[in-house]
């Protein structure tokens, strides 16, 4: 199985890109998103999840783990495969998509090309239920094996420290990772950690 690659990007279609690594072109299936970021010429390293079928091997090529994480966690939802996966981290970025989860937006995940009502609130609230460490890694928080904020990763992460805070409170882990979300949607990223628990606890309170 093919994990990586790393070269020069040969050329760019609408949905792939060719990447030449020591002469030997792959193509490599990727969002709207990231052939957005890349131009022919350009070095570049994909994380790769391979597809292997009887009468095809697919490589799906990602910036980042998370990224691929999240290709792979989507396709979980009964109803999304591989291109609808794609097309919805085509349109939201990792950290954007655990937002909306986190604040059952599924209007969010609506707007991906292909994806219907029904379907965006199914995703949404499966993740919501089945994944909820996904909202905390979308604000690029480390967890633990437990699933809870790891608090040694945190310093100087006021979005981690807040929901640190208010788990340490007795709030679960996903209670409190949507509740700074709401925070952080609202007061902005240069909110410290004071300002993002005191509007987390209104927004628990609820």
């Amino acid at each position: 199985m093919i994990g990586k690659l790393r070269g020069k990007v040969d050329a760019i279609g609408e949905s792939h890109l060719i990447v030449d690594v020591m002469g030997v072109g792959y193509e490599v299936l990727a969002s709207s998103r990231t052939l957005r970021n890349l131009k022919t010429g350009d070095e570049t390293s994909l994380t790769i999840d391979t597809h292997v079928r009887e009468d095809a091997i697919k490589l799906y090529g990602f910036t980042s783990e998370v990224e691929r994480t999240w290709f792979r966690t989507l396709q979980t939802i009964q109803g999304v495969g591989a291109k609808v996966a794609l097309a919805v981290l085509g349109t939201l970025a990792p950290q954007d998509l655990a937002n909306a989860i986190a604040l059952g937006n599924w209007q969010a995940v609506e707007e991906t090309n292909g994806v219907g009502r029904k379907l965006a609130q199914r995703i949404v609230m499966e993740l919501k239920d089945k994944a909820p460490q996904m909202s905390v890694a979308g604000l690029n928080i480390p967890v633990s094996a437990g699933g809870k904020p790891d608090a040694r990763s945190m310093l100087g992460n006021a979005p981690a420290e807040a929901i640190s805070a208010l788990t340490n409170l007795g709030y679960q882990p996903t209670q409190a990772s949507q509740a700074i979300a709401v925070a952080m949607q609202e007061l902005g990223d240069g909110a410290d950690v004071a300002k993002l628990i005191r509007r987390g606890l209104k927004e628990l309170s609820k």
